[in-house]
């Protein structure tokens, strides 16, 4: 596609790009092999392990978790939406559960400790057994938190886009609320962005809504759920088009935060304008 050479120019020593469609990769830039550290886009396949572990019925998503401490109230939903209270880092929560969206590594680092506690494994290893192996990721990694220590590469990170479009290891009910605003009324910041009122989130998903500006692009549907990383990674998945973007590089966002939210927008646009140029 003529659109990925956008990504040539960016600023990052390594930028690696999938269009990702319904059968595959449909095309590439970079290298894809080369290692990330996906940062946030963690807590979208994080939440993934755990919606297998609710199909499997070892967790709940709206009972009180069972293995970890959690603040009255609190359910698996509002922990993998933001929704639980609980700040960007630390174990206290700073709110009651389903009033703010406040975007928490702690949050999702519970939800996970929950599944660990339910499947009396590490984490790690069940994620490594729900959702990695089966989709062949086999060169992806957690090294850390949950939250934001994977390690993966564009190969298997389109994988992984892929299974958001035709999902194979949840059903079709459960994939399809992993991707529905919940809680929708919350407002809530997205870290590097903006606040937004109301700022809807999916299950691990951030979903683009009625924000804007937005790190996706202008043509993206209100439908587009996805996330980006702080060490300047991005991937977005578009029902309206059937087609999802990874954006991998390994230049910290915080570092050309300005130009990557003019980069990403550019290149999304770029693609769907691309992908839409047969049906003209």
């Amino acid at each position: 596609m003529r659109a990925l050479g956008l990504a040539t120019s960016w600023p990052p020593e390594h930028v690696s790009v999938a269009v990702i469609g319904p059968s595959g990769v449909v095309a590439t830039s970079g290298d894809p092999t080369w290692p990330y550290r996906l940062a946030s886009i963690a807590k979208v396949v994080t939440a993934w392990a755990a919606l297998v572990a609710v199909e499997e019925g070892i967790v709940s998503l709206d009972h009180r978790p069972r293995h970890i401490e959690v603040q009255s109230g609190c359910t698996l939903r509002h922990l993998l939406s933001h929704a639980g209270g609980y700040a960007f880092d630390g174990p206290d929560p700073i709110a009651p559960p389903g009033t703010r969206r406040i975007y928490s590594n702690t949050g999702i680092e519970l939800a996970a400790a929950e599944v660990a506690g339910a499947a009396e494994m590490p984490f790690a290893d069940y994620l490594a057994a729900a959702v990695l192996e089966p989709l062949g990721m086999h060169a992806t990694e957690l090294r850390g938190s949950p939250a934001h220590a994977l390690w993966s590469n564009l190969d298997d990170t389109s994988r992984f886009a892929r299974e958001l479009l035709r999902p194979t290891l949840i059903s079709a009910d459960t994939a399809a609320d992993a991707i529905r605003p919940q809680f929708p009324t919350l407002a809530g910041i997205v870290p590097g962005v903006g606040r937004f009122s109301p700022c809807p989130w999916g299950l691990g998903t951030e979903i683009k809504g009625d924000k804007s500006p937005h790190w996706t692009g202008r043509a993206n549907s209100p439908a587009t759920f996805g996330h980006f990383g702080g060490s300047g990674t991005m991937m977005w998945v578009d029902p309206a088009v059937d087609t999802a973007l990874v954006a991998l590089s390994d230049l910290l966002f915080d570092e050309w935060a300005d130009e990557a939210l003019r980069r990403w927008p550019e290149l999304s646009d770029a693609v769907l304008l691309e992908l839409a140029e047969p049906a003209r």
